[in-house]
């Protein structure tokens, strides 16, 4: 066999695994073949080959196929890696941002119960913004805990909310009908607000970052001098982070269709 023909043979192979997406239908090889354009014996060889590698498995009953196994381990695998490369793909996002903006960035991680602060881009400027790597966030009254409990489901909200919050400051939200209101708001503009409610002196902007999943893992804040931080979602400081956000969500695989 040629390099030509066993390269060819791979693209229709790859072909024919996503030929499942998204819903994982069941498919016999002469609907596969149909839908694909290609001769019915080479997708029934082709099939075969993949369903003794563990790519796709056969219903005994009808014989049709699904994905197998494999592609779970796959695809835990590349879970796997994500999360563990999560600040290596946000790092140069937010030194980009930084630079953009002139304020400090700061990668907030929910940890399911609160947020940590996972790593910073430190601006030039004098701010009295103080967030080390390491830091546990109160997540109620950050802007980065916020963002991310707005777009979790319902039982983890009332998890993390279901306890006595602390007051930090004059302005920190503790009732939680009006934390409820202030998610509902978060989920609309996609962007969460601490106004002086962490630090008085402090405002802060945050936005969530998601995984392939759809679920929100982490969040990307703006903090700096209630003075330079304008809490508005028309603000350029805003309108960048949410682009900032997106681009590292995407790389975590996240589609918003």
């Amino acid at each position: 066999m040629s390099m030509n023909t066993t390269h060819r043979a791979v693209e229709k192979a790859l072909e024919i695994l996503t030929t499942f997406i998204p819903y994982n239908k069941e498919a016999g090889t002469v609907e596969v073949s149909n839908k694909l354009g290609y001769h019915r014996s080479t997708v029934n060889r082709l099939m075969h080959v993949l369903t003794r590698k563990g790519f796709l498995q056969q219903n005994e009953e009808n014989k049709k196929f699904q994905l197998g196994p494999t592609v779970l381990y796959l695809g835990m695998a590349l879970e796997k890696s994500l999360e563990k490369d999560l600040i290596n793909i946000a790092r140069p996002i937010m030194e980009q941002l930084r630079d953009k903006i002139q304020e400090t960035v700061v990668l907030e991680v929910f940890t399911g119960g609160s947020t940590i602060v996972a790593h910073v881009s430190e601006a030039n400027n004098i701010s009295i913004l103080t967030s080390n790597i390491g830091d546990v966030v109160h997540i109620h009254a950050a802007a980065g805990g916020k963002a991310i409990l707005a777009f979790s489901n319902e039982r983890v909200r009332q998890r993390v909310l279901n306890k006595k919050l602390k007051q930090l400051t004059p302005n920190t939200i503790t009732s939680i009908e009006i934390l409820q209101k202030q998610f509902q708001d978060i989920r609309k503009s996609g962007l969460s607000f601490d106004n002086q409610e962490h630090i008085i002196g402090i405002n802060a902007v945050g936005a969530p970052i998601f995984n392939h999943e759809g679920k929100p893992v982490a969040a990307l804040v703006i903090g700096g001098s209630s003075h330079r931080i304008k809490l508005t979602p028309e603000h350029p400081v805003a309108v960048h982070l949410k682009s900032a956000t997106a681009r590292i969500s995407e790389q975590l695989f996240f589609n918003p269709e």
